[in-house]
């Protein structure tokens, strides 16, 4: 069982977590896994930063923060003591840090690491139970600091034979989400969704019954209620949708984090923490379904660029020149589109990548005349229409244009993949809301 930040913000949600977890150890043996508090890890990343630019009075203020939120909780839950000596190793590592003037990937890690820490001992107080990070438990990583990959098959074997002896003892076990180490010992994080990920590494070790990521909310829904009020639950949706939905959203679970459980056939269930006679939303290898569309998704915040030129036709290797240069740049694809004509590609990535991905794209591919224009739209969204009913339907993108010329929404780009499983389109960003509610209605996902 795996509680998200919301789910642990304060002592008391962490002993109403714990009484959830109680009620299933009568049937069940349950490992816990635990993010850190709401909030905190934006705190400790925003701290390293300051701390890494010298800036004492933000450092002292975030220090402060931190340090009053979970010596709050840790008085309530009487555990004082074991959160004392983190704190103040972390007023040290971030003195240091100040110190040398340089915050580096490994140290920002072990920086942010203290979050989850904190929250998996104020946990287990709250459960009587035992404390350990991702490195006591074994999850093993390369050394890519801040989006570290766990070593599959060392840390499945390693987690198995360190945690199957303490759970036959009884021992309830509390393990910091989000955290391993690398081979040399060297605290890492795993990234976006670190926290499902870890769980999911621990219950395809375990050969759990059922992986349970519970958040303040009741499970995965058609779309964002906040967008569309007729928003349905999914009682039950496949591995390769949740894949699909991964990206959008932040309620879906990760692609990576599903990883583990996809290939060990371990389903996923995401549930509310508290909610209990919800029973969320099953994840498994297949799904009893006549929809044929499931969810209906927005993803914000993205710039569309298209790089054009007549100079591209029948080119061999611009679309490598294209994806290597942003490669390097460090910048991530999230959709792409490209003309038969192969006259233009167009991809849509991060707003807060795009300054990069510009430079960088104008920079190589205009100087050496592999292309002529690199235009950018930075007021965009993404809508994906997601479903495995839509493999092989008939008339599904004919519903969706219909839909959207229904409501006035002019569509800049499309993608499909040959799985079939979604269409994802780009729209101007304010009328993506609007799209979103218009394929929602189109299909009948709101129920009667």
């Amino acid at each position: 069982m795996k509680f998200g930040g919301s789910s642990v913000a304060d002592a008391e949600k962490i002993r109403r977590c714990a009484d959830v977890v109680r009620a299933q150890q009568e049937k069940h043996q349950v490992v816990t896994v635990v993010s850190a508090m709401g909030g905190v890890t934006d705190l400790l990343l925003e701290l390293a930063e300051a701390a890494g630019s010298g800036n004492r009075s933000v450092k002292y203020t975030l220090l402060a923060e931190i340090r009053r939120r979970h010596e709050e909780a840790a008085a309530e839950l009487g555990v004082m003591e074991k959160v004392e000596p983190l704190l103040a190793n972390l007023e040290t590592l971030v003195a240091g840090i100040v110190a040398v003037g340089e915050l580096t990937p490994r140290s920002r890690d072990a920086v942010v690491s203290h979050g989850e820490q904190l929250s998996a001992i104020l946990t287990a107080a709250a459960l009587d139970g035992r404390a350990m990070t991702g490195q006591e438990v074994g999850i093993v990583t390369n050394d890519q600091h801040g989006e570290a990959e766990p070593l599959m098959n060392l840390s499945l074997y390693q987690i198995h034979e360190n945690l199957e002896p303490l759970m036959a003892n009884g021992e309830r076990i509390v393990v910091t989400g989000f955290l391993g180490a690398t081979q040399h010992g060297v605290i890492s994080t795993i990234g976006r969704g670190g926290s499902d990920y870890t769980a999911t590494l621990l219950g395809a070790a375990l050969k759990a019954d059922e992986i349970w990521i519970c958040s303040d909310v009741d499970g995965l829904m058609t779309a964002d209620p906040r967008n569309v009020p007729g928003a349905q639950l999914l009682d039950q949706i496949t591995f390769a949708e949740s894949i699909e939905m991964g990206q959008f959203g932040a309620k879906s679970m990760h692609p990576r984090a599903l990883e583990p459980s996809a290939e060990h056939k371990i389903p996923v269930r995401v549930r509310s923490s508290f909610n209990t006679d919800c029973p969320g939303t099953l994840i498994t290898e297949t799904a009893p379904t006549t929809a044929t569309m499931r969810s209906v998704l927005l993803l914000k915040n993205v710039a569309l660029i298209n790089v054009a030129g007549a100079a591209m036709v029948g080119r061999p290797g611009t679309a490598a020149k294209v994806f290597a240069a942003l490669a390097e740049a460090e910048v991530n694809v999230q959709m792409i589109s490209q003309t038969v004509s192969e006259a233009g590609i167009s991809l849509v990535v991060a707003e807060s990548q795009l300054p990069r991905a510009r430079a960088v794209l104008e920079g190589q591919l205009l100087r050496t005349n592999a292309a002529k224009r690199v235009e950018v739209d930075e007021h965009v969204a993404v809508v994906a229409a997601v479903g495995s009913g839509m493999r092989g339907s008939v008339g599904v993108a004919a519903r969706i244009f219909g839909a959207l010329s229904d409501a006035s929404i002019n569509i800049e780009a499309i993608a499909q993949g040959s799985s079939e499983l979604s269409v994802c389109l780009v729209v101007k960003g304010d009328d993506g809301p609007g799209a979103v509610r218009a394929i929602h209605d189109a299909f009948g996902l709101g129920g009667a």
